[in-house]
């Protein structure tokens, strides 16, 4: 799995510094972190870094800058939490007096063995899938905007998972209304290992309705996508693993995984300038588009 992955553009040659713009959603860690050090990388003239917590934001953008022996001004820190509506509604808003918005990569997720209800519905739905989907519904205009002034197509990237292949969804082998299901106590907590899976797979069935709602022309110039990085080396378990789990997790990580640094390059490639439009839609994997 450690494979190399290049990026869709060449990786020698810097973009021009007013092409890229992208908020990554959750860029303090992990895949966003190396993502966006990436994009600083390659001249992105700013980028945004969404996070929680701002003091480890702020402490990983100068970590960036430091790297990249850019000005400090290149990458802004935002405050962002997936499981408060009203704060991703609030960073929209945010984002929408930019003067340009050219990419996004909504990075943003949990994987967690605890039930836990936010917003009215279970965590794992309401972060991956809902809030996640809010977030770009709510940024596609701003998107949409920047194309059109500039005469660039725009990105934006939903980070997935070819976890979406094993999902068992439960709930769809009954009838009734699927959000009053996902939220359902009983039932979560018997399937809550296949959470994470479920989550990525209903993301994917919203990215595609997205895109398809948005078809690629003159008013909606905007690449939609949906990736996944591969099992990559990242702090997506941090969240409540026990001793036991921790210790295997680390083994098969460690074997079969990529390092952050190579899995984030997928997050790069699914807001590439060069994209064709078959990817307007699609599941992107090892930077290709998959079935």
């Amino acid at each position: 799995m450690a494979m190399a992955l290049r990026l869709s553009w060449d990786g020698e040659r810097e973009l021009p510094a007013h092409l890229l713009s992208v908020a990554a959603s959750h860029a303090n860690v992990g895949l966003g972190k190396e993502a966006a050090r990436h994009l600083v990388r390659l001249g992105a003239s700013k980028v945004i870094i969404a996070v929680r917590s701002i003091a480890k934001g702020e402490a990983a953008a100068a970590d960036i800058v430091a790297s990249c022996a850019v000005p400090a001004s290149t990458v802004e820190v935002w405050q962002l939490d997936l499981s408060n509506y009203a704060n991703v509604r609030e960073f929209a808003e945010r984002a929408q007096r930019l003067d340009r918005l050219d990419a996004v990569i909504q990075n943003a997720g949990i994987m967690t063995s605890d039930f836990k209800v936010v917003e009215g519905q279970e965590s794992h739905i309401v972060v991956n899938v809902i809030a996640a989907t809010l977030l770009g519904v709510l940024l596609l205009p701003k998107l949409q905007e920047s194309a059109r002034k500039t005469g660039m197509r725009g990105r934006i990237a939903f980070v997935g998972s070819d976890l979406q292949y094993v999902a068992k969804f439960p709930e769809a082998q009954r009838e009734g209304n699927l959000m009053d299901m996902l939220r359902e106590e009983k039932t979560a907590r018997a399937n809550i290992g296949d959470r994470y899976a479920l989550s990525k797979l209903l993301l994917l069935y919203n990215v595609r309705e997205l895109a398809a709602r948005n078809p690629l022309g003159p008013e909606s110039n905007v690449i939609i996508d949906y990736l996944t990085p591969g099992a990559c080396k990242s702090d997506l378990f941090r969240d409540d693993q026990g001793f036991i789990s921790r210790i295997i997790m680390a083994f098969a990580m460690q074997v079969f995984a990529r390092t952050t640094e190579v899995g984030s390059r997928t997050l790069v490639h699914g807001v590439s300038p060069e994209l064709d439009e078959d990817a307007h839609g699609a599941f992107i994997m090892d930077c290709k588009i998959a079935a």
